[in-house]
């Protein structure tokens, strides 16, 4: 998932703070890279950017997901256009070999400047070959997500699957995405009258 005018397949090469705000294994001013975080499904990537955040009304009801979250997204579909080494995170023993838990992969974003701090040494020690992390979806457990790094030999390549994209802010991309929604109750909230697509 990405805003409308991104590519796609782009790397983000801003640093996020090393302190505050930020994604999990985001590059920092202390270990300069690009990344791309992608969901292994359209449901993890939807609930890993859009539903993060987003608690449940209380009433039973479904969460209602505010037009500003999703109207200048979009979602494509991409494939790793090369075999990619990356460290796996998905297990209790994968994250021990590592000194860790899951806490690194369950952490939320109050705890982030300590992952990316994790992630940075995780790089250090796999400064050969590591191009990216894969770990439990937390909000799609039975899914996969993954980061990808920009600086490890040839950034990791992808490619559209020529499925296109849906762009959320369309009548059809929104009906799309409350497809996707509806199993994890939660959907678009309603549009303010008078306000078209």
């Amino acid at each position: 998932m990405h805003s409308t005018h991104r590519d796609p397949v782009a790397y983000n090469s801003r640093p996020s703070h090393a302190f505050y705000f930020g994604g999990r294994f985001d590059g920092t001013p202390y270990d300069r890279y690009g990344y791309l975080y992608a969901g292994f499904s359209p449901g993890a990537a939807v609930c890993e950017v859009l539903l993060r955040s987003l608690a449940f009304p209380g009433d039973g009801g479904p969460r209602l997901l505010p037009r500003t979250a999703f109207e200048r997204r979009s979602l494509s579909f991409l494939r790793l256009a090369e075999d990619t080494e990356i460290v796996s995170l998905m297990s209790a023993s994968d994250l021990a070999a590592l000194a860790q838990d899951p806490w690194l992969v369950h952490a939320e974003g109050a705890d982030y400047p300590q992952t990316r701090d994790w992630g940075h040494w995780i790089r250090t020690h796999t400064k050969s070959w590591a191009q990216g992390f894969v770990w439990p979806s937390k909000r799609d457990p039975a899914d996969r997500v993954a980061v990808l790094f920009d600086d490890r030999g040839r950034a990791p390549a992808l490619e559209p699957t020529g499925a296109p994209p849906v762009d959320f802010g369309t009548e059809e991309g929104e009906r799309w995405l409350n497809g996707v929604l509806t199993p994890y109750l939660a959907r678009t909230a309603p549009r303010m009258p008078g306000r078209e697509f």
